[in-house]
């Protein structure tokens, strides 16, 4: 999504939450009334939107004075643990079983709520993503080619973005990426990202043009996979970082 284009970290203010410095990254936003604030996905940096008129300086008082609030949020991460045999990996929002089995083929075969894959033990963790970006790809290029259609635009190259703290983005060339631990949620929440990240090739700003686009060519609703992501979005960085 286009929200919180990177800046040079040198440049950006911190807070410190829970013993840790978190880089403060302020967005202003035309159609805001209040100031609002948020930890990125993978709990790295707060993300505070205000209204354009607002000074920077509000911002990060604003921070300063909900530090108790952030650690709360800091300490609900998800704790990151080692995947092998016996692990859970979740996959298009459908929890599964990592089985390891010397006699299976290397490549993950699904059966009956398991993930089941032989070969050599020590190296299931990164077969195992590489698994899931396949899986993804293959997935974000379907969706992103139906909803081009959808929005009659031509279909640009897919590219799977290791990003930690933004889902999608679009650029201003028309290049779309999608951040390829999406394929571990559920299939509308995936597709909400895309149908996001295409309607901003005909509008590039979140006006009420971007959001009808929106809500004309994707078929869910937008605010259940926003929240979706809001309450469970962090997890996607729990497996594999």
């Amino acid at each position: 999504m286009l929200d919180w284009l990177r800046r040079d970290p040198r440049q950006e203010p911190e807070v410190e939450v829970a013993g840790q410095r978190l880089p403060v990254v302020i967005r202003r936003l035309e159609r805001a009334r209040r100031m609002t604030m948020r930890l990125s996905p993978d709990g790295r940096e707060v993300r505070i939107s205000i209204p354009h008129w607002t000074r920077s300086a509000e911002a990060l008082a604003f921070a300063e004075g909900r530090r108790d609030w952030l650690a709360r949020q800091l300490s609900t991460l998800p704790a990151a643990g080692p995947m092998g045999n016996g692990s859970t990996l979740t996959f298009r929002g459908e929890p599964l079983i990592v089985t390891h089995d010397p006699e299976a083929a290397r490549k993950p075969l699904i059966s009956e709520g398991c993930l089941i894959l032989g070969g050599q033990p020590t190296s299931l963790a990164p077969r195992l993503q590489r698994w899931l970006q396949a899986e993804g790809r293959e997935l974000l290029s379907a969706d992103l080619a139906e909803y081009c259609l959808r929005a009659e635009q031509p279909c640009p190259p897919l590219s799977l973005s290791s990003a930690r703290r933004r889902w999608g983005s679009c650029a201003h060339d028309g290049a779309i990426r999608i951040n390829w631990r999406l394929v571990m949620a559920p299939d509308f929440v995936r597709r909400s990202v895309v149908a996001h990240e295409v309607a901003h090739l005909l509008h590039f700003d979140h006006s009420p043009a971007f959001h009808h686009c929106l809500k004309t060519i994707f078929e869910g609703s937008i605010h259940e996979a926003n929240r979706w992501l809001k309450a469970h979005g962090r997890s996607l960085y729990v497996p594999f970082g």
